[in-house]
């Protein structure tokens, strides 16, 4: 594996007082969010060269990652679907994400509640990348990837108007989310290359929900460096055009710098 390390943490950081982690795994890059007892990051470890595959050995290598802590494991992919609450039933997560591709190999399916149990986020992983985890952590939560993402929106839900579009986009992939008077219409993960095809999907999705272009409010989640996506850009093709920072639900300790270079969504809000 090929060490791609970045390290942020408060300069009063002290690894014997950290007593959980939050593990977020994107495809390319994996980022480790030391947490003290009160919930705050202490310290971050980012790789920006990594495979799930090499997640036993980051395990072996990492300092953050050698003691037996609580642990959040989220994972960006693809393999997972949305639930209405009232439809989902225990037990048939393999059913359920039929429909999102293959399945993985000797799966572990999981699953989340949001909005109030109307929605439930099913997702999985294979036997394998459990197993990894499981040597080291004795408790661990597992969760998708866009949990966060979708937590962020219901709670701002209130401050969108009635035809809104939002994107997060992140190494070659990109959320994306319609709501229509303030209710989720539609939510699904993109392969993005360019910017061209961030324009692409966000068409699709204002003619299928039947939007008016000239209206509906396009909002970009932060800033993807690879794409480059600016206010003038999106001005030229959408009146209703902007680019945010997502609102904090994280606390840092005394001496974090640079955070924002990490261009990550969870700098800001994670899913608790």
């Amino acid at each position: 594996m090929e060490n791609k390390l970045k390290v942020y943490k408060s300069d009063r950081f002290d690894l014997q007082e950290v007593s959980g982690l939050s593990l977020f795994l994107y495809p390319h890059s994996i980022h480790i969010f030391a947490k003290d007892s009160n919930g705050s990051n202490s310290c971050i470890h980012s790789y920006s060269s990594f495979i799930a595959d090499d997640l036993d050995k980051l395990i072996l290598s990492d300092p953050l990652l050698k003691n037996d802590l609580p642990v959040n494991v989220h994972f960006h992919q693809s393999y997972f679907i949305l639930v209405p609450g009232v439809l989902f039933q225990p037990m048939e997560e393999a059913e359920y994400l039929a429909f999102a591709g293959e399945p993985e190999t000797d799966p572990f399916y999981f699953n989340t509640a949001l909005d109030s149990n109307n929605l439930q986020v099913v997702a999985g992983i294979s036997g394998k990348l459990k197993k990894s985890l499981g040597i080291r952590f004795s408790e661990i939560n597992y969760y998708h990837g866009s949990v966060s993402i979708l937590s962020f929106l219901f709670k701002e839900r209130f401050n969108l108007i009635d035809q809104e579009i939002l994107v997060y986009s992140f190494e070659n992939n990109m959320y994306a989310a319609a709501f229509t008077n303030q209710e989720l219409a539609a939510f699904n993960l993109f392969e993005v290359t360019s910017q061209e095809d961030i324009l692409k999907y966000v068409m699709i999705l204002i003619q299928q929900l039947k939007y008016n272009r000239n209206h509906v409010r396009i909002t970009v989640l932060g800033f993807d460096p690879a794409l480059n996506i600016t206010q003038d850009w999106g001005k030229s093709y959408f009146p209703n055009f902007r680019i945010i920072d997502p609102i904090s639900n994280q606390n840092y300790t005394h001496g974090f710098k640079n955070l924002k270079s990490l261009n990550l969504f969870e700098v800001n809000w994670q899913f608790s």
